[in-house]
């Protein structure tokens, strides 16, 4: 039961990372390769935040949500927009951010340095809440379920319910047909990256305070776990990105307790691939259909 925890409060930041891509992919049929970078800058912008102002971890998630949002109108404008006439402008706009994600870790570390840095140690609590039965989670754990959660609720009611999200609706269905009907669709597009964004700078926040570091290639390293994630969800479903993650999650933490720590991510990828062998569309996807 106890691993079982463990494994729900890692797989909600692979919950959250995934759904920052798989938003954009959803909506605009883009794959963002910039969003690992913004999820390390985040990272080490909200370390900067707190050694320097030492403000408590809630203003900082507040302001690096904003951040993240800024930087994702800034990636959506510099990386995408330029390129979205082309023919082959999701491919271009694949590598166009890579390229953009490429500068931003080179700008990370002119700023910050090539050196791993530190939440400081009160950041969060230490103590413990204890559940019975032996099962026992930290504040951290507690802070990271509860604002991954509240994050992804709240992105799916905006979604589902807002005339926002009727318009992201309209946009993933068709965006010359939404322009017809009166869609702001460059607006929309930038909400998206934004928004976007904001939930991956969140998560890399919540990740750096769970291993207690934060690096340049700490992006890199969860990209292909967020991949896998959409993939076994289902492409460009919210609700598959989370359960997705949370599969991720209690995969490898199962792994580490059972089997050991090197054949944590072969036990589950295996376990992803296994689902998508079952159901290749993944465990939400539709045939040609597009989710939001």
């Amino acid at each position: 039961m106890q691993q079982l925890l463990n494994g729900l409060f890692l797989g909600s930041i692979y919950a959250l990372f995934a759904i920052g891509f798989t938003l954009v992919f959803g909506i605009l049929d883009r794959l963002n390769l910039a969003h690992p970078a913004a999820f390390a800058a985040s990272a080490f912008f909200g370390i900067w935040l707190t050694e320097s102002f030492d403000m408590p971890i809630a203003l900082v998630l507040v302001i690096v949500f904003a951040f993240g949002a800024l930087l994702g109108l800034l990636i959506e404008r510099i990386a995408f927009r330029p390129l979205k006439d082309r023919p082959d402008a999701h491919f271009a706009g694949l590598i166009s951010s890579i390229a953009v994600g490429g500068m931003l870790i080179a700008l990370l570390q002119a700023v910050f340095g090539p050196n791993t840095r530190r939440f400081p140690a009160d950041t969060v609590p230490a103590e413990t809440i204890d559940f019975g039965a032996g099962v026992t989670a930290s504040v951290l754990q507690i802070v990271i379920v509860a604002v991954s959660l509240g994050l992804m609720i709240g992105l799916t009611v905006l979604v589902g319910r807002s005339s926002l999200g009727r318009s992201m609706r309209a946009v993933a269905e068709n965006p010359g047909a939404a322009r017809v009907l009166g869609v702001n669709v460059d607006r929309v597009t930038a909400t998206t990256f934004a928004i976007s964004t904001a939930l991956g700078a969140v998560a890399g926040v919540l990740f750096a305070l769970s291993v207690n570091s934060a690096q340049l290639g700490m992006g890199t390293a969860i990209e292909l776990k967020g991949l896998a994630v959409i993939i076994v969800g289902g492409m460009g479903s919210l609700p598959g990105a989370l359960v997705g993650g949370l599969i991720l999650g209690v995969a490898e933490v199962f792994a580490i307790q059972y089997v050991g720590s090197s054949w944590r991510d072969l036990i589950a990828f295996a376990l992803l691939f296994l689902i998508l062998l079952v159901r290749p569309q993944g465990l939400f996807g539709k045939r040609k259909v597009r989710e939001v």
